[in-house]
């Protein structure tokens, strides 16, 4: 499997969605642990970095890295 592109401020989609109905979540934090902001109701959770990969489905919008 390859290993998944992301960074901070990329919009990411997880496979499944948040009880709020969202699917779009921006990463806020990184580095052991993953903290991602669901864009819906801004609730926030923190994951571990593999499990963050295994959830993660692909990356929506990329950060701007300028």
């Amino acid at each position: 499997m390859a290993k998944k592109d992301f960074q901070l401020n990329d919009i990411v989609e997880m496979k499944k969605p948040h009880p709020c109905g969202e699917n779009r979540w921006k990463i806020i934090r990184m580095g052991a642990d993953i903290r991602i902001k669901c864009m819906g109701c801004d609730h926030s959770a923190l994951l571990p970095r593999r499990r963050f990969e295994t959830k993660m489905k692909r990356v929506l919008e990329r950060a701007d890295t300028e």
